[in-house]
Order: structure tokens, then C-alpha cells, then sequence
């Protein structure tokens, strides 16, 4: 799109010509917070792999069931979105609200389009119960500071990381990230926790990563279904476990996936 619309200009110095893995990763969802360098980065990664918009619409699948579940199943009222990217209907604070109207939630990201968006577009909540954080996830100390203003983190609270911890390229820093976060949410919270790993698809995948990263976009990091569980280290895993993410908890509208590349699962904290 080279002259966006009104609802998708990008704030004051945010360069556009540069790809970003939350926008190309909307388009593959078949949204419309993308640019041009976005779109011809996500094309270029599809050309290759072109599993990786079914992954994408998994992982949005799997963000929803879980969070659909923390709230239905297991009782939750507050969750804290860490990477949470741009919007895509309905949104995670839609998908509380139609449990519970009263549930509060906090969106956090690191690019500045993505907060931009989220505090000020259509997709929006403009209500004391919502908030727009933007933070990298790394900093956990000014996050759940900022976080604190809406959420009470005495009492239990969703932590999501859907899909963003391969932007952490140290496993022990990412690891690190996880261990700070659970132990800073009351007893009874949940870590809900997605990530894509090695498969079949590995050459093609390592070959696009490589293409994608050259073009200026963010690297992902794949880790092995081994390496995902150690960020549930010392958590009760809700079953059905770590699995890949359309086996969890399926309904009628989860797609059937292809390769096992995304995997996925919920625990209990404390």
C-alpha cells in the first residue's frame, strides 16, 4: 500500500519501508495493519514456506481457545498480552468480555505502530479496564509497573506469550523473561505459552528465516518442543500439555494442520 489510509498511517517516525514481524505477521492473518515492505517480505517468507499463513492463523486460533478457557474454564478476570502485536477480531479483550464484561486487560509491544494502533484505533477499548503498554517484554520491571495501573497481579492473572519469545535469540535471556514473569503474578495465575519449533519444514523455514532477516525484519528463533516445556519448568501443566497448537483443545473451527511447527500449552502458576 503505498498511500495508506487514514486508520493505518503510520505514527511519526515509524519507518514503513523497513518490515516488522507484527505487520507481516497480520498479513498473513489476512489483516490490514501492513505496509509494502510488509507485504512483499510476507510473500517472499510464503513463497518459500507456504504453510507459514495456515501457522499464523493457528497460532491466532490457539490465542483464542486459551484465553477463551482462561476466562470460561478456569476463572480468570485479568490477562497481560506480552508481544501482543496488531489487532485481529476479535481481539483478546473481545474475548474476555464475552465471558465477562468486567475483565481487564493490558496489551504489551515494543513497536511503536503497534501501540499507536491499539490505543487509538478502530479495533480500540477506551475504557479504564484496558491499557496500551509500549514496552519490550525483556524489561519486565517497568512492564508489570506500567501493567499494575490496570491489573491487580495479587490476585490470578493469564500471562500470554503467543508466538513472540523466538524474537528472544538467547534461550537463557528468553527463559529468564518467563521465570521474572511468573514470579511476579499471584498463585492460581496461568502462563499461556506458544512457540514455533523445528519440523519437516525446517530447510524451507531456515531459508526464508535467512531471506527475511536480510530484508531487515526481526529474526525468529525456532526451539525444539524439548526447549519450548523448559519455559514450564516447575509449573502444573493443564492437560492436554505441550502439544502442537490445533491439538489443543480443539473446536469446530480449528484448522487441521499440516506440519507440527507451532507448539503450544497452558499452565497453572503456584
Amino acid at each position: 500500500m503505498t498511500d495508506p489510509t487514514p486508520a493505518r498511517r503510520a505514527p511519526t517516525g515509524v519507518d514503513t519501508s523497513v518490515p516488522h514481524s507484527a505487520r507481516i505477521w497480520n498479513f498473513w492473518q489476512g489483516g490490514e495493519y501492513f505496509y509494502e515492505a510488509d507485504r512483499i517480505a510476507g510473500e517472499a517468507f510464503a513463497a518459500e514456506v507456504p504453510e507459514i499463513r495456515e501457522l499464523a492463523l493457528s497460532s491466532r486460533q490457539f490465542l483464542r481457545r486459551t484465553v477463551r478457557w482462561a476466562v470460561a474454564g478456569a476463572g480468570l478476570r485479568q490477562v497481560l498480552d506480552l508481544g501482543a502485536g496488531l489487532p485481529s477480531a476479535p481481539d483478546v479483550h473481545e474475548i474476555a468480555r464475552t465471558v465477562d464484561p468486567l475483565c481487564r486487560v493490558v496489551y504489551v509491544d515494543n513497536d511503536p505502530m503497534v501501540t499507536a494502533h491499539r490505543a487509538s484505533g478502530p479495533d480500540s477499548a477506551p475504557d479504564d479496564a484496558t491499557a496500551y503498554v509500549h514496552a519490550d517484554v525483556r524489561d519486565t520491571a517497568h512492564v508489570l509497573a506500567e501493567a499494575a495501573r490496570v491489573l491487580d497481579l495479587g490476585r490470578p492473572t493469564a500471562l500470554v506469550l503467543s508466538d513472540m519469545l523466538g524474537h528472544i535469540s538467547d534461550l537463557d535471556e528468553a527463559y529468564g523473561v518467563v521465570e521474572r514473569l511468573v514470579g511476579a503474578v499471584a498463585p492460581g495465575s496461568l502462563l499461556v505459552l506458544s512457540h514455533s519449533a523445528p519440523s519437516s519444514l525446517l530447510p524451507r523455514l531456515a531459508a526464508a528465516n535467512d531471506a527475511y532477516a536480510g530484508s531487515g525484519g526481526t529474526p525468529y528463533v525456532l526451539r525444539t518442543p524439548e526447549q519450548i516445556a523448559g519455559f514450564f519448568e516447575g509449573l502444573e501443566l493443564v492437560p492436554p500439555g505441550l502439544v502442537p497448537m490445533p491439538r489443543w483443545r480443539p473446536d469446530g473451527s480449528t484448522l487441521r494442520s499440516t506440519a507440527d511447527v507451532g507448539w503450544g500449552a497452558v499452565a497453572r502458576i503456584g
